[in-house]
């Protein structure tokens, strides 16, 4: 709870109006069966409350801090206990479930009709949520915004409040929330101060110009910082770059940002919202190139844009549950769709015959590749590329006859096309690669949004065969589904689910 002024009697009273609110929230979402997610609905509730402060901004300042707002946005369920937090979270996945099952019976005609052990209500058997066994300032990475903070400084990094739509964004410091660690808030106020001692002015807008934009933090669990900033260059020559990047590095080794006490720090140059190192490389300014983690008894290397979940202990449940799902073998190949670096595959590697790894970026597939030499593995092979065009080649040539055992970790959006963080954001063509091998007798599927565009995969692995979406193999069957909650105070859960056919 955020320390607050006045007496008991007060405080008492806010509190109480605080957990209020909070329980409004929570029984909105869990009365809504089609109206979208827990943060939608969160969302929609605090740009209605923003509208309505703005309409009353003449009457004084709003009744609560810009960190509270901060935090019921980022941390919607920061004022619930843990144990209230894991209940919330149980019964949104449990609703979610229900939809989908709803959703084949009705357009579908999909029924269940097996011996296998279901819950009350639901076409699967759904476990108890596994708890996150850490719960305050979990992550390992943060990435932290530049834009005017609430005293009008352009120079503030945190996170945003407001939209772009409604051009209220205001940038909030966020030092105060609960899952972001120390290291990172440390790192961020440092990039502020260099920022606002800096004469080049912020990109705030790409069609405003501007250069300084936004900050990543990555940490492992010995302590060692890794930070990536981002600049836009716009009309500068490489020498004014150069300058920049030696201001940048002075800073950080020699200056007010030395007590950082950096590992590592990068340095690049993009002129789009996102862009990979192969659109625009990572520049390392000083320090060491990757940042390792230990986990599951691997060293694990991470690149600068590499994906890897953002609670390292959580992770670990998390991959023990899917090597616990999967039920592979020494007579099974498992194909680790969504690889990222490795870690299921190279986890999982000693219970089966051979893995083969599918991944978009070029990098998480080096240090993959690098891990499985440095833990002694070699019966993995990781392959760069579009999942839809690899998994075809890869599955045609590795069947032999072998069952094989397919995960699936997709980024958010699911399986869709037009994104660059992810091999599994394609088209339903991955779909139809994993429908059609009949080699894949058992899926496991990890989402942490299971709805929108993984609802649409998920329906197109369970629905009967069709020949429009060339959907020709047998379908799949959700058999279990175990939530593991690997984002503490937020409404986002993992929920791993088992398909068999």
């Amino acid at each position: 709870m955020f320390p607050l002024q006045g007496g008991s009697l007060l405080q008492t009273r806010i509190a109480s109006l605080m957990y209020q609110k909070s329980t409004r929230l929570i029984t909105a979402f869990l009365g809504s069966a089609y109206k979208g997610s827990f943060i939608h609905v969160i969302t929609k509730k605090c740009q209605q409350e923003q509208k309505s402060q703005k309409k009353l901004s003449h009457l004084g300042p709003p009744s609560e801090s810009w960190q509270e707002r901060l935090a019921d946005v980022v941390t919607p369920l920061w004022r619930l206990s843990y144990e209230e937090q894991l209940k919330v979270k149980f019964e949104a996945q449990k609703k979610t479930l229900q939809r989908l099952e709803s959703y084949l019976q009705m357009h579908y005609a999909v029924n269940v009709t097996t011996d296998a052990p279901r819950s009350q209500g639901l076409c699967c058997l759904l476990h108890p949520i596994i708890p996150s066994p850490v719960i305050n300032g979990y992550r390992n990475k943060s990435t932290f915004s530049v834009n005017r903070g609430p005293d009008g400084n352009p120079k503030t990094v945190g996170y945003y409040l407001g939209t772009w739509r409604d051009r209220n964004i205001v940038c909030v410091q966020s030092s105060h929330l609960k899952n972001i660690p120390e290291k990172h808030n440390q790192v961020a106020q440092c990039y502020e101060v260099l920022l606002r001692q800096s004469p080049m002015e912020p990109c705030l807008q790409f069609h405003e110009g501007g250069y300084w934009r936004e900050l990543t933090v990555r940490t492992n669990s010995q302590g060692h910082t890794m930070a990536i900033i981002t600049f836009h260059p716009q009309q500068l020559r490489q020498e004014e770059l150069c300058v920049q990047k030696e201001i940048v590095k002075e800073f950080f080794t020699k200056g007010p940002g030395a007590v950082c006490d950096l590992t590592s720090l990068y340095f690049q140059e993009s002129t789009m919202t996102r862009c990979s190192h192969q659109q625009s490389p990572y520049q390392l300014l000083f320090g060491e190139p990757h940042i390792f983690e230990d986990l599951l008894g691997l060293k694990i290397r991470i690149s600068p844009d590499a994906f890897f979940q953002v609670n390292t202990a959580g992770a670990e449940m998390l991959y023990q549950t899917v090597g616990e799902l999967s039920g592979v073998d020494s007579n099974t190949i498992l194909l680790d769709i969504c690889c990222g670096t490795g870690v299921i595959g190279l986890s999982l590697a000693q219970r089966t015959s051979r893995v083969l790894g599918v991944e978009l970026l070029e990098q998480a597939v080096e240090d993959a590749r690098w891990s499985a030499a440095f833990n002694g593995i070699t019966n993995c092979e990781f392959h760069t590329g579009r999942a839809e065009k690899i998994l075809p080649q890869i599955l045609k040539s590795k069947g032999d006859g072998q069952v094989i055992t397919a995960v699936v970790n997709p980024a958010r959006a699911g399986l869709r096309k037009d994104e660059w963080l992810s091999c599994c954001r394609t088209n339903h063509r991955v779909v139809q690669a994993i429908r059609n091998c009949r080699a894949i007798r058992t899926l496991v599927f990890v989402s942490c949004k299971t709805h929108g565009e993984t609802t649409r995969n998920i329906i197109e692995l369970c629905c009967p065969s069709n020949s429009t979406k060339k959907l020709l193999g047998e379908p799949f069957i959700l058999r279990q589904a175990v939530p593991v909650d690997l984002f503490p105070h937020t409404p986002h859960c993992e929920l791993v689910l088992l398909f068999t056919r």
